[in-house]
């Protein structure tokens, strides 16, 4: 029986690391501190050119912004929240927010919400490849 793959991050900064949990990694501006996601040779706060770390994010943050959508690409069932997160620590990051009801009245504004790495949705790569992706949900406590 063949081992199972590991499943693939669906970003290059969703890292998987061999033994330990997945984590969401940014690029800390070593100028003015500035986090950002994804690889990048300027900072588009402070306009200084190569001087970046890779640094961990931080799986707690507050709702900056949502929005629900009711409408999208075949195959993906609606309605679902988009999001806005300000991570703690910083680092701002989109992705969809799950475990609460899409209903306004539900959701607000700066609630502690917490990263959770699960299964893409079922999505598979054309070697039939899962995918690994990042939601956000209300943190408890």
């Amino acid at each position: 029986m063949a081992e199972e793959a590991q499943p693939l991050p669906v970003v290059s900064y969703l890292k998987l690391p061999e033994n330990g949990d997945p984590y969401l990694e940014g690029q800390k501006c070593g100028s003015c501190g500035s986090i950002f996601l994804g690889e990048r040779e300027v900072c588009s706060k402070c306009g200084t050119r190569g001087s970046f770390d890779a640094v961990k994010l931080s799986n707690q943050g507050k709702l900056y912004v949502y929005s629900i959508v009711h409408r999208s690409f075949p195959g993906i069932e609606v309605p679902y929240v988009s999001a806005i997160v300000d991570l703690d620590g910083g680092g701002t990051v989109k992705g969809n927010l799950i475990g609460i009801d899409p209903d306004p009245e539900k959701i607000q504004f700066g609630m502690p919400v917490e990263v959770v790495y699960q299964d893409a949705l079922g999505r598979k790569d054309r070697e039939g490849n899962s995918y690994i992706s990042y939601f956000f949900q209300p943190a408890n406590g």
